[in-house]
């Protein structure tokens, strides 16, 4: 299934044209016109004067005629564009996808001293995520939280499906809109310039066809990753409580991250996790890792189904 923003104009030139969407001509301090503006942003001469570079050069990077500029050419743009620092690496990532580390056409595999951290962790619900957030590993308080991970279809076990197409996750999730916005930036920084990488045009292509948030905010280019946080959840054993969570990058393997959520010992959202592990145990729920999920049938969808995140 082909994402909804593939264009011939590349994932770079995709990118800033979206950018330049945004922002307005007040936002840079430039005066307004007096004319009515056709579309919405700056407009391609603006963008180069602010990054002080010529209005074709930047217009032929922007239409995909040129698919690389220099770093401090980057940089400019990335200051006409008030883009962070998530943004800004991002564009030289797209600029320069020679650079970006690239990973082997291997599985990937969860380390057995990874896997017995998560087992052995108490009162925090644990997870591995691969590069396109599927999930490789998990506890049983994990599994208590989201779900039965084993149970699931390989190619659904996926943090951000599960984000928008799980209605047991979807519905836990007090503050849906704001996580669910986070997890969509943080699947286009993590996808690159490999906009063609089968495993993430298959998801992208579902998503996109069957959640119409999912689709609008993946073309607006959003793109920033938080590596912790909080998050407010409505569980149905454990009830109302929050957990702050935490993302770890794993140092032998840079495709994979663990997240941990815990709460402050002694308080009532701690009180809510040992509930839940109370039930864990009393439903014999224990930890698992997974195999790599398997393409997504590309096939249409009439309505959103569930599983887990």
């Amino acid at each position: 299934m082909r994402p909804p923003d593939a264009s011939p104009r590349g994932p770079l030139g995709d990118f800033l044209s979206a950018r330049r969407s945004l922002i307005t001509a007040a936002d840079v301090g430039l005066p307004e016109t007096g004319y009515p503006r056709r579309v919405p942003g700056l407009r391609r001469e603006e963008v180069a004067q602010l990054a002080g570079i010529s209005i074709d050069y930047y217009t032929r990077l922007e239409q995909g005629r040129v698919r690389t500029a220099s770093r401090p050419v980057l940089h400019a743009i990335g200051r006409a564009l008030m883009l962070n620092d998530d943004q800004q690496r991002h564009l030289i990532q797209l600029a320069h996808p020679d650079e970006a580390e690239r990973r082997g056409g291997s599985a990937p595999r969860v380390s057995p001293q990874v896997e017995r951290l998560l087992a052995n962790l108490a009162d925090t619900p644990a997870l591995v995520l691969s590069r396109y957030f599927d999930v490789l590993a998990w506890n049983r308080l994990a599994v208590a939280l989201l779900g039965d991970l084993a149970a699931m279809e390989p190619r659904h076990r996926n943090y951000v499906w599960m984000t928008f197409l799980d209605p047991h996750v979807r519905s836990m999730l007090v503050d849906w809109r704001e996580r669910a916005q986070e997890a969509v930036s943080a699947l286009r920084l993590a996808a690159g310039v490999a906009c063609d990488a089968p495993r993430l045009r298959e998801l992208v292509g579902e998503l996109s066809a069957r959640d119409p948030d999912f689709r609008t905010w993946w073309v607006q280019h959003l793109v920033t990753m938080r590596t912790s946080g909080s998050s407010r959840l409505d569980h149905p054993v454990a009830g109302r409580f929050s957990v702050d969570w935490q993302v770890l990058t794993c140092v032998d393997d840079g495709e994979q991250a663990i997240v941990l959520m815990s709460a402050p010992a002694g308080g009532p959202d701690h009180a809510a996790i040992r509930r839940l592990d109370a039930w864990a145990e009393a439903h014999g729920l224990t930890h698992g890792t997974a195999a790599p999920a398997a393409p997504l049938v590309t096939t249409p969808h009439s309505g959103a189904s569930g599983t887990p995140s």
